[in-house]
């Protein structure tokens, strides 16, 4: 179950099986569904020598070269190809879509080929971005897509669709014909698993695989049920630049680092492109930063430098120094520039304090000390705003029930320091949104199920000790899962059960997954425990994007505002409380 060899598969398929020179016509889903999985180079050495958009309706008529269309088949992009068919800039097309087609549009798409240069239709279910070997998303997020419809429990009509397309072309490119449970309590998550089945059960065809001894198991899950998982500070390095700088379809954006070289203010971080990466993404910012010290004290060695390399900023000036350095270990020099603007972050937004608090929030609950800690924070002018409202919603979720509860305190304390009163409203719709009668478990009830100990940065000066004590919910449902326990009261079957132990389980999540989740899956499929998982979601969240999210469709449900009935209950009606 490797999804990126899946997706790449497809697209060796079409680009070996069109032989001669050729371009690649593209749409704006399947461009980054092709550039997480394939670099410029190879495509080239298959010969295709132009890669460009369907959109696009300034490109050269160039009769000599053949065309792979690969597009979603959407109304919008059927009604570009008929336009591209009806006036052909290119000498023969291949099509293929990642998804299925309907008997209207290839209908259509065969009227309007006049001219005869169509020459292959077919259907290829890369239909997701495939991130890691065990990790995907949809990439539906805002504001071209939004998820909840008039209410926390109702779909978008159109994301709806679209997921339920996503889900059904991940099980088709894993050839998995699955047995489908789902979160109880998620009316979300309940309608996505009935859809899915119900549309495995009418495209019966294709989902013929051989069989196996235990069936696959899809299982749909809904990030209401983990609330705090999206809003921890991360310390491991994809999650890391994620959380700090964002990932956004394998590149990162660097363009706003101060002195930044101009050959990196765009990066691009690839397993199959950048074996650093592929070798240090789940480390910690400490042992990553070990190890590209050692990259450079390798060069130090061949070039007799005698500078003194203690700490990142030590790295970055010697990087900066040795331009021929830069020439024989580009690489290891674009993550020097990255490490160090995840330092430089970390210290201006005093990172190491808020984290703390977090995995103390997180994982443990003492409230007399969590309380004093928090105020401390709140009032400190150098703790940024998104900070103070993510620790505040996390106080307020850990000790919703609790009868020392202070949350009204807090909340008057976060004015007092001038943070934006919109942003202040996040903590009513958190607690609307992922309140303790909106999660199916409870994320708090037991210590040693979610603390897994300390871990303690190493390595380099600069880099001190944080805590990354929290796992995320969904370890302790795969575990209960692969050990026959996880309870069908509360996980249904849709149509079926089996009671043992699945060799395939294929998650996603309604609401996104995180990259601490997609580390945690890496972990165990390491293991060799005897199963594999794959995990995926409608998009990969960092902090600022699940606010965005859970903020957006509060301030568009008719209750409206955004701000919660739960906050009114913490405090008075104030600016639309």
């Amino acid at each position: 179950m490797d999804i990126v060899k899946s997706v790449q598969n497809y697209i060796n398929k079409m680009v070996n099986e069109v032989t001669g020179m050729k371009v690649l016509l593209l749409d704006s889903e399947t461009t980054p569904i092709i550039s997480n999985v394939m670099t410029q180079s190879s495509l080239l050495s298959h010969e295709t020598y132009l890669v460009d958009r369907i959109d696009n309706k300034n490109r050269d008529r160039m009769r000599h070269l053949k065309c792979i269309c690969f597009i979603r088949p959407t109304s919008e992009t059927i009604q570009m190809l008929v336009e591209e068919l009806r006036d052909p800039r290119y000498g023969d097309y291949y099509l293929y879509f990642s998804n299925t087609l309907s008997k209207s549009s290839i209908e259509r798409l065969a009227e309007v080929d006049e001219h005869e240069v169509v020459r292959e239709v077919q259907e290829y279910f890369a239909d997701y971005c495939a991130i890691n070997p065990d990790f995907y998303s949809l990439n539906l997020s805002l504001p071209q897509y939004r998820l909840y419809g008039d209410s926390q429990n109702t779909w978008e009509s159109k994301t709806f669709q679209r997921v339920i397309e996503g889900v059904l072309a991940v099980l088709l490119s894993l050839k998995k014909k699955p047995l489908i449970r789902y979160e109880k309590m998620s009316v979300m998550a309940k309608a996505l698993a009935e859809e899915v089945h119900y549309s495995i059960q009418k495209e019966g065809e294709l989902f013929v695989f051989r069989p196996t001894d235990t069936p696959p198991i899809l299982l749909i899950l809904d990030r209401r049920n983990d609330p705090v998982t999206p809003l921890l500070s991360q310390w491991t390095y994809q999650a890391m630049v994620h959380e700090l700088l964002g990932i956004h379809n394998g590149r990162v954006d660097l363009s706003d680092v101060p002195d930044i070289r101009p050959e990196l203010k765009e990066i691009v971080l690839s397993r199959d492109q950048d074996p650093f990466y592929k070798k240090n993404m789940y480390l910690n910012l400490g042992d990553l930063g070990a190890n590209i010290k050692s990259y450079v004290e390798e060069y130090q060695a061949k070039t007799k430098s005698s500078i003194n390399i203690e700490s990142i900023a030590d790295m970055k000036r010697f990087v900066e120094e040795y331009p021929e350095f830069r020439k024989l270990s580009g690489n290891v020099s674009k993550h020097v520039a990255l490490v160090s603007e995840l330092s430089r972050l970390v210290e201006k937004e005093t990172l190491l304090e808020v984290s703390e608090l977090e995995q103390s929030l997180a994982c443990y609950g003492q409230h007399s000390s969590d309380l004093k800690n928090l105020q401390k924070l709140i009032a400190n002018p150098k703790i940024s705003e998104d900070s103070k409202i993510r620790l505040v919603s996390l106080y307020s979720l850990r000790y919703e029930k609790s009868p020392n509860n202070d949350v009204i305190s807090l909340i008057e304390l976060l004015r007092r320091s001038g943070v934006n009163e919109d942003k202040i409203s996040f903590i009513g719709s958190i607690m609307e949104f992922a309140g303790s009668d909106q999660r199916q478990d409870d994320l708090f009830s037991n210590e040693s199920l979610l603390s897994f100990g300390k871990n303690v940065f190493k390595g380099l000066k600069g880099v001190e000790n944080v805590y990354t004590q929290h796992s995320p919910h969904l370890s302790q449902t795969i575990e209960l899962l692969v050990k026959g326990k996880l309870k069908e009261t509360s996980y249904p079957f849709i149509e079926g059960s089996t009671k043992d132990r699945p060799q395939d389980i294929i998650i996603f999540m309604v609401g996104g997954v995180t990259y601490e989740e997609a580390r945690h899956i890496a972990q165990i499929n390491a293991s060799a425990a005897g199963f594999r998982v794959v995990l995926g979601g409608t998009t990969v969240h960092n902090s600022v994007s699940y606010l965005n999210e859970i903020q957006d469709a509060f301030y568009r449900f008719p209750s409206g505002g955004g701000t919660g009935a739960r906050l009114a209950r913490f405090s008075k009606p104030r600016n639309g409380y």
